[in-house]
């Protein structure tokens, strides 16, 4: 792991070097002092990203200020990614053609294109309707029963108050009868969360069986004893290796998130369950697939993965995971791992997409 983030890092730095050349040789015809402000600017662009993680505990977290620092500084990072790869691809055509001096400006016209087109992306998530029968009974017969599954809100820096009201709009507009948050409510830290009295609108959610939850790796990484006890403020119930049977019959199991080493294996969870009624399990992140099939498992919802959240890091979380995104059935149980709802850091979404997911569930009648 260590080796990978150096090489991250290297890589990195090298990319800003990279367009800090390139940048310098566009602009020769300049007066000395615009070049090097012009570096000093990349530079401090480049290292801004540090900074994010000392403020994201202070006491002005969660203020207008350090969401945009924090949206241009992570921001930054998928800028240097595709700086690079249009600077490429306009190193290679000058070496066909040898006059064209335009390269650094069309890259950065492309890439402020694609950042624009990512952000808008970003900002309007999409809604997937998911229709699935189940063949077990529950109390009431086999009327629809509407699920709202969201995950990854990654609420702090990044998912400011007005983005979350915008989020809780979207999942009361579909009157579910249950939600689901699939982890990585929270993002870096707590502070921010509190700061800028967030759970007033994560109060407002609403569904007449309930609103459950599972940790995800940043509840832990915000500090998840911290999390528990906020969560405590709101309708939100968490669930860490339990289960909670609904009015209707159906049973919810809730694993806790890998990143604690001595979570319960799902067998264990879901063992002493009927296997006449209908289980929904719900994990962070989508692996041990394999478990819930041979559990009887009817739906698992999983998050983490955001897709990649942009091109072409989509093309290695697919490698990553035995499925990235989207859904699949593998013999009764029903898959689905979505993208998030908002995502980690930089505030784009390019060649994937920001959704809410919505299960119109039809059980077996009695």
């Amino acid at each position: 792991m260590a080796v990978f983030i150096i090489l991250m890092l290297v890589a990195y730095l090298g990319g800003n070097g990279y367009i800090c050349l390139r940048g310098w040789q566009a602009l020769q015809h300049f007066p000395p002092a615009v070049r090097w402000v012009f570096g000093v600017l990349v530079w401090i662009s480049a290292l801004s990203i540090l900074l994010t993680f000392v403020l994201r505990h202070s006491g002005k977290s969660g203020s207008a200020w350090a969401h945009f620092f924090f949206e241009y500084s992570t921001g930054w990072l998928v800028f240097t990614l595709y700086m690079v790869l249009l600077l490429l691809c306009c190193d290679l055509f000058r070496l066909f053609c040898h006059s064209f001096p335009y390269g650094f400006p069309v890259a950065l016209a492309l890439t402020i294109c694609l950042l624009t087109y990512g952000y808008l992306r970003y900002r309007h998530p999409s809604t997937q309707v998911v229709n699935l029968t189940v063949n077990k009974p529950v109390t009431g017969g086999g009327d629809t029963f509407r699920i709202v599954a969201v995950s990854d809100l990654h609420l702090g820096m990044g998912t400011a108050r007005g983005q979350l009201e915008k989020y809780i709009r979207m999942i009361n507009g579909q009157q579910p009868d249950l939600i689901l948050i699939g982890g990585d409510l929270i993002d870096n830290s707590i502070v921010p969360v509190r700061e800028r009295r967030m759970e007033q609108l994560l109060s407002q959610l609403h569904a007449r069986l309930g609103i459950y939850m599972v940790p995800g790796n940043h509840e832990y990484i915000s500090g998840v004893a911290d999390c528990v006890s906020y969560l405590r403020r709101t309708p939100i119930h968490l669930l860490r290796d339990s289960v909670v049977t609904l009015p209707n019959g159906l049973r919810i199991v809730g694993r806790d998130d890998r990143s604690n080493p001595l979570r319960k294996p799902l067998s264990q969870l879901t063992g002493g369950l009927d296997a006449a009624v209908p289980v929904i399990v719900l994990d962070h992140q989508p692996v041990e697939l394999a478990q819930a099939v041979d559990a009887g498992v009817d739906l698992l919802f999983c998050g983490h993965t955001h897709n990649g959240q942009v091109w072409p890091m989509n093309r290695l979380t697919s490698r990553l995971f035995e499925i990235a995104y989207g859904y699949e059935k593998r013999g009764n149980t029903n898959i689905y791992v979505s993208s998030g709802l908002a995502l980690w850091g930089p505030p784009f979404r390019i060649g994937t997409r920001s959704e809410m997911v919505v299960f119109n569930l039809s059980f077996l009648r009695p």
